[in-house]
């Protein structure tokens, strides 16, 4: 069996159970998963076989086995390191790249390829979809990720995207109102906007302003004031802008059964244009520091009429 992953806990771990520690270090896994892989033997302590419910103490040895390792798919590895100090590290991602393990992806995440390459663990604050290109902040200690993660929650963290979408987009929305599950869709994990509140929805808060158009697409700035899953992508798409090259939130939900399926026609490939979504975290301002990442080449050799008036993004 391959092993994964190992590290030697610190003083953060003292009188913590093994499971809490796990959801709370490696926070791709829920606490009841991780609980699972411990009574399935994945877990080894020092080695030997443990039970979840086990206090931890600084300078023992937790490893990752898994019993079935699966082959993950190819992924972009050319991440680019924008800033980086003692404290934290912004770094410009690639599209088509997750940023943590999740499914059948956990050596090709944002957050393996950084651990190895800077031979110790951090903490990505903010995460991307994986389609999703730009600027994500990890911190480098757990004092740091603390006050981030605070930050962030508190809404302290300023964030600017771009995208490319279909249609004449031409006046600036402020888009206040509720995201939640869309039980019209095909695709179950599909989510729509709506202005009025529905059961089980979240509230969501996102300016959206015109920066181009050419009349049958438009370079669209998004800035959130909520951090909801999808909200720009579905917000975008339930205002009649569905995205370019987005599998699920574009012109064809069906896009995204046929891709999971590796089933995608190259009818399918000209009708997305973009190889992934074209939604890009072009700004990040954190501590009244400016990261900034430049939206990807492929967007302007795609529309280049949309970039003609200068660098905006």
């Amino acid at each position: 069996m391959e092993r994964i992953s190992e590290i030697i806990t610190g003083p953060e771990a003292n009188d913590l159970r093994l499971d809490i520690f796990l959801a709370k270090r490696f926070n791709y896994h829920s606490r009841s998963e991780w609980q699972k892989a411990v009574q399935e033997g994945e877990i080894l302590l020092n080695g030997q076989k443990t039970k979840a419910s086990r206090v931890l103490h600084a300078g023992e040895k937790i490893a990752f086995v898994p019993k079935n390792p699966l082959e993950e798919p190819p992924v972009a590895t050319d991440y680019q390191i924008i800033e980086r100090t003692s404290r934290y590290i912004a770094v410009n991602k690639p599209g088509n790249l997750p940023c943590h393990p999740s499914g059948i992806f956990f050596k090709h995440t944002l957050w393996y390829l950084m651990k190895e390459d800077l031979g110790y663990d951090l903490h990505i604050i903010t995460r991307l979809d994986r389609e999703t290109s730009g600027v994500v902040l990890a911190a480098l200690d757990p004092e740091t990720a603390s006050r981030m993660t605070q930050d962030m929650m508190a809404g302290k963290i300023g964030k600017r995207y771009c995208s490319i979408v279909h249609g004449n987009f031409d006046k600036a929305i402020h888009a206040r109102g509720y995201l939640s599950n869309d039980p019209h869709a095909a695709v179950h994990k599909k989510r729509r906007f709506t202005t009025e509140e529905v059961p089980e929805s979240e509230s969501s808060d996102t300016r959206l302003l015109p920066i181009a158009s050419n009349g049958t697409f438009s370079l669209v700035e998004a800035q959130p004031a909520t951090g909801r899953l999808h909200q720009i992508r579905a917000t975008l798409c339930s205002l009649g802008y569905p995205l370019a090259g987005d599998k699920l939130y574009g012109v064809d939900e069906t896009f995204f059964l046929r891709f999971i399926d590796d089933a995608l026609t190259e009818e399918d490939r000209a009708k997305l244009i973009l190889p992934g979504q074209a939604l890009h975290a072009a700004e990040l301002i954190w501590d009244g520091i400016h990261f900034k990442a430049p939206v990807p080449a492929v967007w302007r050799e795609k529309f280049p009429d949309l970039f003609k008036d200068g660098e905006q993004f």
